[in-house]
């Protein structure tokens, strides 16, 4: 494991019903940026997006944002996109996402829909197959991620998840964990939850 110098952020375009969801994003956003890290992103700047970029942002922190042409207009406006230090637009999905791996050394999944579904399950399909040993977090705010972590357990108990341990995403309840559990992975802290836990 490389150190972490960047982190992928994946969330809802929108905000959610829970007020809650929005103020944790921006919290995250902040601890990016004030461990010196760089926060890399889908690119819109609305919903638990926008506000884990502005959390960056306010803080002094670098943005890469990553949107295809055809969601530019649905997801970003173009005045908070002119505000990200790092702007790149792709001609479709399946680039955008090749584009957010590359540029990142760790992945954190907040609240979000199928596409913040899709997103974390493919990370987690490429580690299965040996791709990466990049460290995956699951913010699991409320609980948010237990449906799918039932799910995980499930799939594992019935024998279709083999290589287990590269399918373990860390699972943290509160954003304030998530940063230095990222240090830590990277580090390799020896018996330290963020170790034993990530893929």
């Amino acid at each position: 494991m490389t150190d972490i110098q960047s982190i992928c952020v994946y969330c809802g375009s929108s905000p959610g019903t829970d007020e809650s969801y929005g103020r944790s994003a921006h919290r995250l956003g902040a601890a990016i940026a004030a461990a010196g890290l760089r926060l890399v992103y889908g690119g819109g700047t609305k919903g638990l997006m926008g506000a884990v970029s502005r959390g960056v942002m306010d803080n002094g922190g670098k943005v890469t944002g990553i949107i295809p042409k055809f969601l530019m207009h649905k997801e970003a406006t173009e005045d908070a996109l002119g505000t990200l230090d790092e702007l790149i637009v792709t001609e479709d999905m399946h680039e955008r996402k090749h584009a957010m791996f590359e540029r990142s050394d760790a992945f954190v999944t907040l609240p979000g829909g199928i596409g913040t579904l899709e997103e974390v399950i493919e990370i987690m399909t490429w580690a299965q197959l040996g791709r990466h040993t990049k460290p995956i977090v699951l913010a699991n705010m409320g609980g948010f991620w237990n449906p799918l972590t039932t799910l995980l357990d499930h799939m594992r108990d019935s024998g279709f998840i083999h290589t287990g341990h590269r399918v373990r995403p860390l699972v943290l309840d509160t954003v304030d964990e998530i940063v230095p559990a990222l240090l830590a992975a990277a580090n390799g802290a020896e018996g330290d939850p963020a170790v034993i836990g990530r893929l």
